[in-house]
């Protein structure tokens, strides 16, 4: 199976050729410009050192300051960290904010860590990296095994050597400068595209079935989202497996009960299935949204579902997507589906360098206009060019970086 680097490798080359992109160019836009690798060594509790290995993948900065994430996960390692540096940078240009990509991380388990070892790990990465980050240059934000209390603890770090900068990481919390609706941010950009989607398709929420796989951060927000537009949701799971309703799950009551019990075992409104059972559900629109790489090869032919929403990262391996290809079932891929928390991550750093704050209203409607904006564009190329969804939004990402790239020069 393809590693998310390889497959965007691949994805890049398909829009590439089709674009008769010079091979000189393909090496500029494919190469990252910093690639980042350090220790990060720290003072346990019980006063042993241990040392970590930190990575920072600045990709590309051709249209802007880099943006990405930092994840803290012991699987993290040089390739995956590169491979999804390259992946922003298609997303922030996809979305058409100013912003080039990147992406970082330190190779940990999280569950080993006291909270005051997290945050001496996080403090001493800064040391690290400062220099090599901030609001002009590369601006980090929450990722797996992050969150928003470990940017809060980076900018704190961070100003200590370069003075009040808040903008030097966004997904902080709302208190210290984060901006309102960034929580829900990705899950709401999934669900205005998938309506989207929808009336492009001349169908609406209230006729359409909807199963989602993933009910953590964007799962929730997507589900309760498309349930204020009235669409009826069928199918809906978590890490532990999931619950089917044909009628309809009551998805307020879902999401009580999924917080309240921290899952959705024994949720009384339908009737229980595994993960892969919801994958096969005959529906209309299929949104996964927790793992990657859930849609193969051994399971893409037996897939009912009309239309496929790619919120999580790379659900979709590349053997399926050209099996849905060949079956005629439009995939709207993730480069743009869950582009939403860069979207109103870009928000939050705009606020902090104007030192105005947006109120959630304004968040909510400039979000929408970003995303339907997008994915109007991303529409047409596929129609002009007769190309799929993914091909269409890679050829606008790599036309937008690669013009960005000749008009400044090397």
């Amino acid at each position: 199976m393809k590693s998310a680097f390889e497959a965007a490798q691949q994805y890049f080359e398909e829009a590439a050729s089709i674009m008769g992109l010079s091979d000189s160019m393909k090496d500029l836009l494919v190469t990252p410009e910093r690639e980042i690798k350090v220790q990060v060594p720290i003072r346990r509790d019980n006063g042993q050192i241990a040392t970590y290995i930190g990575y920072r993948m600045q990709h590309n900065s051709a249209r802007g300051p880099m943006k990405g994430g930092l994840r803290y996960h012991h699987e993290v390692n040089a390739d995956e960290v590169l491979g999804l540096a390259s992946l922003m940078t298609w997303k922030t240009a996809v979305v058409d904010i100013p912003y080039g990509g990147a992406k970082g991380g330190i190779s940990v388990d999280v569950r080993d860590l006291s909270v005051d070892e997290l945050e001496r790990l996080t403090r001493r990465f800064v040391d690290e990296i400062h220099d090599l980050f901030g609001p002009d240059k590369d601006i980090p934000a929450p990722d797996m095994g992050t969150s928003s209390q470990t940017m809060a603890w980076i900018m704190n770090q961070y100003q200590k050597f370069h003075g009040f900068a808040p903008a030097c990481v966004t997904g902080k919390p709302v208190d210290l400068y984060g901006a309102e609706g960034r929580e829900e941010a990705t899950g709401r950009g999934v669900s205005n595209l998938t309506l989207a989607f929808l009336r492009r398709l001349n169908r609406t929420a209230e006729t359409s079935t909807f199963a989602i796989q993933g009910f953590g951060n964007v799962g929730t927000y997507t589900a309760s989202c498309l349930h204020q537009a009235g669409a009826r949701i069928i199918a809906i799971s978590d890490v532990n497996g999931g619950i089917l309703n044909p009628a309809g799950i009551d998805i307020p009551a879902a999401l009580e009960y999924s917080a309240t019990k921290k899952t959705l075992t024994g949720f009384p409104g339908g009737t229980p299935i595994s993960n892969a059972e919801l994958l096969l559900l005959e529906t209309d629109v299929l949104i996964p949204a927790a793992l990657g790489n859930v849609l193969t090869a051994d399971n893409a032919h037996d897939v009912r579902a009309k239309f496929i929403v790619e919120a999580a990262n790379g659900p979709v391996t590349p053997e399926a997507d050209a099996i849905f290809r060949q079956r005629e079932i439009p995939v709207l891929p993730d480069i743009l589906a869950n582009a939403g928390g860069v979207t109103v991550s870009y928000f939050e750093w705009v606020q902090n360098q104007q030192y105005f704050r947006w109120d959630l209203s304004r968040v909510r409607e400039e979000l929408e206009k970003y995303m339907t904006r997008s994915f109007n564009r991303i529409w047409t190329i596929a129609v002009e060019k007769k190309v799929p969804l993914r091909t269409a939004a890679y050829l606008l990402a790599i036309g937008r970086v690669a013009r960005a790239t000749e008009l400044g020069g090397v």
